[in-house]
């Protein structure tokens, strides 16, 4: 079953936070709403879940409407059968881990083999042998794996993710991002995911949608996001990008050369600014004659202060 969106709307008095989203998303996919704070990806993933009401639209889950202004029919939260993974993990201090993973079910109401069920979702996030222990007693990964072991534990047709990494360190989100891919594939669950983190929108995903002041710039696949943006925004807040025409023709800094390989090759003069090393190359700022500041990648320690000239390709050039 698709999710369907049309024409949602929401205003937070005379702030509008959504204006006339429309979405379709298709079952299995793992989808990312992608954009800066107060975007509007938050509101709309509150929207999808019932802890929002739009000021207008509707919203279909397969065959049956989630939510139509026109309609007057907003399906509560607990009838949605959707899982979710709140920014904080949301987890009841007082409860064990199995008391906080079973706590989904008995919010639906569902108390059918409830222990089994749980301890079944325990263990597909590889939290077995702790299910006596409280929130305080977890690392930040682990407490991260409860949260979700809880979501999935009523076999949601839909999970939602609200920027589930932010509250870890560095090498706790990427162990997690992968950790949280592999379940994902492995139980085959539709996933919506929020995220202002380009890596984890690229990395994961298998459709970006890229939001800004409430409206939807580009809806692909990451390769496409990155390859071919339909949006100066879009280009500017994933990866870097050098333009050749601001707002028109770009080139990414991989795509930049330090020597010429064809008599096609357009050629730039320019000043090393700046030189980081970032482990497997150095990122290389040039101010280039023209006026415009140019990132490229070079294996070697370049001099700032030093002339250097810089190739591309006209085939590496896209046109917004």
């Amino acid at each position: 079953m698709s999710l369907q969106l049309s024409g949602i709307s929401k205003s937070f008095g005379s702030m509008a936070a959504l204006e006339g989203i429309g979405l379709s998303l298709a079952k299995g996919r793992f989808t990312t709403l992608l954009g800066p704070s107060g975007c509007g990806k938050t509101t709309l993933l509150r929207i999808i879940a019932g802890l929002e009401t739009p000021d207008a639209g509707e919203l279909h889950f397969g065959d049956v409407c989630l939510f139509s202004k026109k309609n007057r029919i907003n399906r509560p939260v607990h009838k949605r059968n959707f899982g979710m993974v709140f920014q904080d993990f949301a987890l009841w201090p007082h409860l064990t881990v199995l008391e906080n993973v079973a706590f989904g079910l008995k919010a639906t109401g569902d108390k059918t083999n409830w222990r089994h069920r749980t301890m079944e979702a325990i263990e597909l996030v590889q939290l077995q042998g702790k299910e006596k222990r409280y929130p305080h007693e977890l690392s930040g990964g682990q407490q991260q794996r409860v949260a979700l072991a809880r979501a999935i534990v009523v076999q949601p047709q839909l999970v939602l993710f609200d920027e589930p990494m932010s509250a870890l360190d560095a090498l706790l989100r990427e162990e997690m991002r992968l950790e949280l891919m592999n379940l994902v594939r492995r139980i085959g669950f539709t996933t919506v995911y929020v995220t202002h983190d380009q890596t984890e929108a690229m990395s994961m995903s298998d459709e970006i949608i890229v939001m800004k002041d409430g409206r939807i710039l580009q809806k692909d696949t990451p390769e496409i996001i990155y390859r071919k943006p339909s949006h100066p925004f879009t280009a500017r807040f994933i990866g870097k990008t050098n333009w050749l025409e601001v707002d028109k023709r770009l080139v990414r800094p991989e795509h930049v050369r330090w020597e010429s390989l064809s008599d096609n090759d357009l050629s730039y003069t320019g000043v090393v600014q700046t030189v980081s090393y970032m482990g497997e190359r150095y990122e290389v700022t040039v101010q280039l004659s023209t006026g415009e500041s140019w990132m490229a990648y070079h294996p070697l320690r370049l001099t700032v202060g030093d002339s250097v000239q810089l190739f591309v390709s006209q085939q590496q050039i896209h046109v917004l």
